[in-house]
């Protein structure tokens, strides 16, 4: 009796325990995660939507026991709370989720669902470069991690260059021998990626500027290394530095910014390859001890500031759109959830693609970040909500809600 009960549990509960004291038998995972691959969002519009994206965030669990500058500035300590909890950081708005680190899986995936069931089709990655230099090194992190998480998500990416990287430490020679060794890296890293941002066959590379490389051999010397020289954009009214009275001819374009030229003025007469729209500008540099603020505040006027540039880019009959940005804090151009704006923003951009979504599937992405993070440690649990995140990425919404639901239930 007793060895036919010991065959008995050995045999018909096998999902459940692992080899009942075989050593020589594989242990059976209880419930899988299915991986669904990602599925389009359908969009009315057809104009190309891009958010710039700031990957330079870091907390003291991602930082070595140490904040990241771009939440602490030079007088701000996040470790200091309010009575909601609320820490204090460099910006004058607070992202829903609180301040975190742009290398956290968790967090990137929440981002990257908010926009794709805003209409969004891509990031543009604010870059350092290579260098081991400031926190250029953790950029670059924190960028491979978020390229990683675009693929299962179903997102296009772009990089933004900042040539101003080149400024410190290094002789003119050696900025363009520092910026040949960035490019080769974006090729043989990047460029070839089938989500990589193609604009007429080519990888997509933008320039903040340029700031620091500013005669147009330079360029050519830098894009020399490439097998194919990329669609080159630079900011607005800033393409001159890339050309030669037409003998050399780098930049294949400029994309708009948030300053204080009026927008009417950038559109009028250029050939304006990328458009741009913000929700508004307060930033926090004075008040940070960063120096004086870069730009006099532009009202974010209950989000019509935004709602009205959308408008003139439609208008306009631009095939790309900048979103200026998704989290940008410092300087207050952020459209990501924060407790001022909430999901305003995202609603605005979700009614302008022409997506048939609303605010509902927002708060529920909303949710399985906030979930994770209560049940990081619980392996059960977090099986069921890593795979709600993959019935999000494959638009199995009523199903990712479900089982959202269904972890919220259990006490």
């Amino acid at each position: 009796m007793k060895k036919t009960l010991f065959i008995t549990l050995c045999l018909i509960p096998l999902f459940i325990f692992s080899n009942c004291g075989r050593d020589d038998l594989p242990i059976i995972k209880e419930n899988p995660v299915e991986e669904f691959s990602p599925v389009s969002v359908t969009k009315t519009n057809p104009m190309k939507l891009y958010v710039h994206y700031m990957p330079w965030f870091e907390t003291k669990a991602s930082n070595n026991g140490t904040w990241g500058q771009h939440w602490t500035m030079a007088n701000k300590n996040p470790d200091n709370t309010d009575a909601n909890g609320k820490r204090e950081i460099a910006s004058h708005y607070y992202p829903l989720i609180g301040p975190y680190a742009s290398g956290d899986e968790n967090v990137i995936e929440y981002h990257l669902l908010l926009m794709k069931y805003s209409g969004v089709d891509g990031i543009l990655i604010d870059w350092n470069g290579t260098r081991n230099l400031y926190d250029y090194a953790s950029i670059k992190n924190n960028t491979e991690a978020i390229v990683k998480v675009l693929d299962k998500v179903g997102l296009n990416f772009a990089i933004v260059y900042e040539d101003q990287s080149l400024r410190e430490g290094l002789q003119d020679a050696e900025k363009i021998t520092q910026a040949k060794a960035d490019m080769k890296y974006l090729e043989s890293t990047f460029f070839s990626k089938e989500n990589y941002i193609k604009i007429n066959n080519k990888p997509l590379l933008m320039v903040f500027g340029p700031q620091e490389i500013k005669k147009p051999a330079d360029w050519s010397s830098i894009f020399s290394v490439l097998k194919t020289k990329p669609t080159f954009l630079t900011l607005y009214a800033h393409s001159a530095g890339t050309a030669n009275e037409g003998n050399i001819k780098n930049a294949e374009g400029e994309y708009i910014w948030v300053d204080a030229t009026p927008m009417e003025t950038k559109y009028a007469g250029k050939d304006v390859l990328m458009g741009g729209a913000y929700p508004g500008f307060n930033d926090f540099y004075k008040e940070g001890g960063w120096g004086e603020s870069v730009l006099a505040d532009i009202d974010y006027a209950n989000g019509a500031t935004f709602k009205n540039l959308l408008a003139m880019a439609k208008d306009k009959k631009v095939d790309y759109l900048q979103l200026i940005t998704w989290n940008d804090f410092g300087e207050g151009t952020m459209i990501e959830p924060t407790q001022e704006f909430k999901y305003s923003y995202l609603t605005e951009l979700q009614g302008f693609a022409g997506v048939s979504y609303n605010v509902s599937v927002l708060e529920n992405i909303y949710k399985l970040h906030s979930l994770r993070e209560t049940y990081k440690n619980d392996a059960k649990k977090l099986r069921t909500l890593n795979q709600a995140f993959y019935y999000f990425v494959s638009l199995q919404n009523d199903k990712a809600k479900g089982l959202i639901e269904e972890v919220e239930a259990i006490k």
